[in-house]
């Protein structure tokens, strides 16, 4: 007989070494109480991980690692809007700087005693029309940016689909002073995705 044939006994000696779990065995080893034994300990656990996580997207948030943004950040095709909208210089990003001067203007003009009256009255209306004028160019940009945006999304991304409040994704992002953006610029200016050296 063939040294490579081996008894039956044989077989069962090189196997797992040790017998099969009953299921009973098996449903107690899967099941876990609902109430930890040690509730403090199982308090600080979490909070230990909930810090581990906070911390990953802070770092993420400045280095723009997919793997822990936010989950309105994450794919490719936010990505790609945040690239193009911080590649471009736009109008839309001095408006909340503009928006808080012109709010000093207005407390300004309302605590001078000699202002007050018709004066007062008129430096309010135009600082107030001036405001809704600036928010109402910055829409207008938005619209013909996010268009464009779109166009080049359906071009790079073909099959991806473009998710319900997009668009305001893109605007918000628009609309905030590029130091104040997050997640952090990950291009300069000029730098457009999908451009030769970009």
């Amino acid at each position: 007989m063939s040294s490579t044939n081996k008894s039956p006994d044989q077989t069962a000696a090189r196997g797992k070494g040790r017998p099969t779990p009953t299921r009973k065995q098996a449903e107690a080893r899967r099941s876990k109480p609902l109430v930890p034994a040690d509730r403090k300990e199982a308090k600080r656990l979490a909070k230990a991980r909930r810090d581990e996580q906070f911390r990953r997207e802070q770092v993420a948030l400045e280095t723009g690692d997919e793997r822990y943004l936010p989950a309105r950040d994450k794919g490719r095709v936010r990505r790609f809007i945040r690239d193009w909208v911080d590649a471009r210089w736009s109008f839309s990003e001095f408006i909340l700087p503009v928006m808080v001067l012109f709010l000093v203007v207005m407390m300004a003009v309302s605590l001078v005693p000699s202002l007050q009256g018709d004066v007062a009255g008129r430096v309010m209306i135009v600082v107030t029309g001036a405001m809704y004028g600036l928010f109402a160019v910055s829409i207008v940009e938005g619209v013909v940016v996010w268009r464009r945006l779109r166009r080049r999304l359906a071009e790079r991304y073909p099959g991806d689909a473009i998710v319900s409040g997009t668009w305001y994704y893109c605007f918000s992002r628009m609309i905030m002073a590029r130091r104040w953006r997050t997640p952090r610029p990950q291009v300069s200016r000029g730098e457009f995705p999908g451009r030769a050296g970009a």
